[in-house]
């Protein structure tokens, strides 16, 4: 199998048709037609369903897809590499993040230093973020947990207070914090089973034995404000992605130290690559204690 050969399927199977793929190729479509069959007629395999102009990926060919993406994801950090061994001037960094809250200092951080680096973003929860520095579809992630996984490199960036939020009906609102006892059989609105928000709360609360009246467990922030809003129960978050709005008011917990965090994290393959050093290099420094990235694992 050649790498052209290889690369028309990456092409096909990434564009969605032959015709798109040998536009972005800046070649004839005949000629990504022939790179392809051959490798089909070469192992005896079908790597796309075909129908009219349109075609899929079989399993076998998502399995490809996966191997090839690797291959050329490799290859970009081969150019980069070899590239100007000066400052980045040009290439793309793809960032990986459980939400906009936690990312967007990072982004500021090195786009005010490398102003030229086209910069995508894709969000999703924790287990995306993985997925997609596994795969190779990422450089960095952002997650608001650590990674216990020798396959990543991870560093603390920042820490959040962890606060509650009411409706502006509700007691608390008269007031700037509360004490975690106060929690005590209040009604209480809880992120999913996961949420590093809640996972922060219950430990503080089960240290201190308070127990609320969890009355329900929503997924989505959008959904949960609404909840408290409407008078509902009161829910925990963290201050950095907490959006002031009607009806609601943020009260902060004055007796307990809970926190959420942001980590930086990348493959630890992937430590050296000039694109990848260069943003931890750039983002501010990680919180007090914290390894510098420089270091050995």
């Amino acid at each position: 199998m050649r790498l052209t050969q290889l690369r028309s399927f990456y092409a096909v199977a990434r564009m969605g048709s032959f015709t798109k793929a040998a536009e972005h190729l800046h070649v004839s479509q005949p000629t990504i037609t022939t790179q392809v069959r051959f490798l089909e007629e070469s192992y005896k395999v079908e790597l796309f369903h075909r129908s009219g102009r349109r075609v899929q990926l079989t399993q076998l060919g998502e399995q490809l897809m996966q191997l090839a993406q690797q291959v050329f994801s490799l290859e970009a950090d081969a150019v980069s590499l070899l590239g100007d061994a000066g400052e980045l001037r040009t290439g793309h960094l793809r960032v990986a993040a459980v939400g906009p809250y936690h990312v967007t200092k990072m982004l500021a951080d090195f786009s005010q230093h490398y102003p030229d680096i086209k910069v995508s973003v894709s969000t999703g929860n924790s287990q995306d973020v993985l997925d997609r520095l596994l795969d190779y579809r990422a450089d960095v992630g952002v997650l608001a947990q650590l990674v216990r996984d020798d396959r990543f490199l991870s560093v603390p960036f920042s820490r959040h207070p962890v606060g509650i939020f009411t409706s502006t009906s509700h007691r608390f609102a008269k007031r700037r914090s509360i004490r975690l006892a106060e929690l005590q059989g209040e009604r209480m609105i809880l992120r999913e089973q996961g949420s590093t928000t809640r996972k922060a709360l219950e430990l503080a609360l089960e240290k201190t034995r308070v127990v609320p009246d969890v009355v329900m467990e929503i997924s989505s922030r959008e959904v949960i404000r609404e909840a408290v809003a409407q008078g509902i129960g009161i829910a925990a978050v963290s201050e950095v992605e907490y959006v002031p709005g009607p009806g609601l008011h943020m009260v902060g917990i004055s007796d307990a130290d809970i926190f959420t965090y942001a980590h930086v994290l990348c493959l630890a393959e992937r430590r050296s690559m000039r694109m990848v050093k260069a943003f931890f290099d750039t983002v501010s420094p990680p919180v007090e204690g914290a390894p510098r990235f420089s270091r050995k694992k």
